[in-house]
């Protein structure tokens, strides 16, 4: 099993910055992937970027340039740098953990709100 908490979220301006952490504990060595997926009102939850199994990394077309993933393997944490952010980025953002066997675990997500 695999437990993933997120933070970080919260109200910003448009243009403004915020940075999600995701804390993962519990059965670390089976994580193949990691990534974050975000879900607006009224929309499905959709990929926002992911470490792929391969060590690369994968971003949705609307946040590449603007967004930049990390991670700090000493923590077991991943990070979501979320830069130049726009009112359409408003969503609650989910981290994902993926594991060998294709388990998909996921956090119970943050809040980002984009408003002026």
């Amino acid at each position: 099993q695999v437990q993933l908490v997120e933070s970080g979220g919260g109200l910003v301006q448009p243009g403004g910055s915020l940075r999600l952490s995701c804390a993962a504990s519990g059965s670390i060595f089976s994580i193949n992937s990691m990534g974050w997926h975000r879900q607006a009102p009224g929309k499905q939850r959709e990929l926002v970027a992911a470490f792929t199994s391969g060590g690369s990394t994968n971003y949705a077309d609307s946040v590449k340039g603007r967004f930049t993933i990390s991670g700090d393997n000493a923590k077991n944490t991943v990070y979501l740098q979320m830069n130049s952010l726009k009112p359409e980025d408003t969503a609650v953002y989910y981290c994902n953990a993926r594991d060998f066997m294709g388990v998909s675990y996921w956090g119970k997500g943050t809040l980002v709100t984009v408003s002026s």
